[in-house]
């Protein structure tokens, strides 16, 4: 009996137990759900709200403002001539040093607020600024620069800009004024040597009709030592021609033909020259303009980054994550190309400026042939002309000498010698 008693409280009891293990499954996997559902909330939230995330904002902030604005240039940065090595995995270091204001936009400020955890800095004034496809520095922040020559006003150093052409219509390349100087400089040569022989022309045609009138025989019938003069005076005539003939023929072989026959191929030279430097800045133009376009790239795949960015905080899409992977992926592939297209913009224009030093440099070395060239050239005419005044004043002396020997008394001694008709003198007549 005790036993049938006691198998219902048993019974009852298991039942019991059976229902609240139950309904203990049952609470528990609901609490479960929900606690999940409050533990999903809350990482979410946590993940909105925490300083991770503001941090992450915050760059992804800055990065949209890296196309916009310049970041920092770092301290010490200086211009050089050609862009040294490229570490793996590192920021170029042409970037930093020969262009600071293209290195350090879009993707490098990427990489300097995404790569670290500082919060971004606020941007310096720009110290660079490009015209006509150069960079310079600007003129606000513009660093003293030394000189390449100093003291020597040498072309290397005050042609690098353009110019605005006289007409205010266009602008002149630097290179180009040279060039044109260079080209100036040949036909004022040219000009020099024509003016020699119009020059040489007058000598001849001086020289023709001297030995003409050498010729005349005007006051051939003078008589005496006057008589003797005279001839002289004639014959000094036909040696002063021969002396002006040799004179124009000198002129002609020392003086007008080396002007004339200097540098025969130099516009051809000079063409080809021109050619080189138009190509390298053609080329730095077209780098330029590949620059200016990965920028606009770089700054649309932000802007669709950040546009991803606030639908993942507002939830509008449930591919948002997706979405931000592949938009970061096109973000940074563009920064990479941005910092390739400005490595090779430096690169183009460092061979530019490279070709530009030693250009002008060979055009100055060719202007000062030039001018000691011609200098040279008009001393050797100053000196025939003293060679000519020489054997001119050579022509004179004998003529002197017999001037200086005329005798009216002897002249008409020997005149009445030789005409006479009598010496004796008539007297009156007688009756």
């Amino acid at each position: 009996m005790a036993r049938g008693c006691a198998s219902p409280r048993a019974s009852s009891s298991r039942c019991c137990r059976s229902r609240t293990a139950a309904g203990g499954k049952a609470r528990r996997r609901t609490d479960s759900a929900a606690g999940s559902r409050r533990a999903t909330c809350s990482c979410w939230r946590s993940l909105e709200w925490s300083p991770l995330r503001r941090e992450r904002k915050a760059r992804l902030l800055s990065f949209h403002q890296a196309g916009k604005a310049t970041c920092p240039l770092r301290a010490g940065a200086t211009m050089s001539t050609r862009p040294p090595m490229r570490p793996p995995g590192s920021v170029p270091a042409v970037l930093l040093g020969f262009q600071p204001a293209l290195a350090l936009t879009g993707a490098l400020c990427l990489q300097q607020n995404l790569g670290s955890s500082s919060p971004s800095k606020k941007q310096s004034k720009e110290n660079t600024i490009t015209i006509n496809c150069v960079t310079f520095p600007h003129p606000d922040t513009m660093p003293e620069q030394q000189l390449l020559k100093p003291t020597e006003w040498s072309y290397c150093d005050y042609f690098w800009a353009d110019k605005k052409d006289s007409q205010g219509n266009g602008t002149v390349a630097g290179f180009e004024l040279l060039l044109q100087k260079q080209l100036k400089g040949k036909q004022m040569q040219k000009e020099m040597s024509e003016f020699i022989r119009e020059r040489i022309k007058i000598e001849e045609e001086y020289a023709k009709n001297l030995a003409k009138l050498s010729q005349n025989s005007l006051a051939a019938q003078e008589e005496g030592s006057l008589g003797e003069a005279w001839a002289q005076v004639k014959k000094s005539l036909a040696d002063e021609a021969e002396v002006h003939l040799k004179f124009s023929a000198k002129l002609h072989s020392e003086v007008e033909k080396p002007l004339m026959n200097f540098r025969e191929n130099f516009k051809k030279d000079m063409k080809k020259c021109d050619h080189h430097i138009a190509d390298l800045r053609k080329q730095l133009a077209s780098r330029y303009a590949a620059v200016e376009k990965a920028r606009k790239a770089l700054t649309e795949r932000q802007r669709d980054l950040e546009m991803k960015t606030q639908q993942l905080e507002i939830k509008l899409s449930n591919k948002t994550e997706e979405d931000i992977k592949k938009a970061r992926r096109k973000s940074t592939q563009a920064g990479d190309d941005l910092m390739r297209c400005v490595d090779l913009y430096n690169q183009a224009q460092s061979k530019w400026f490279e070709e530009m030093v030693t250009t002008t440099l060979e055009l100055e070395r060719l202007e000062v042939e030039r001018v000691e060239m011609i200098r040279q050239h008009l001393c050797q005419y100053t000196q025939l002309r003293h060679e000519t005044d020489m054997f001119n004043q050579s022509t004179v002396e004998p003529v002197d000498q017999l001037l200086r020997k005329v005798d009216p008394a002897k002249d008409r001694e020997l005149w009445v010698r030789e005409h006479k008709t009598g010496n004796i003198r008539p007297v009156d007549m007688e009756i």
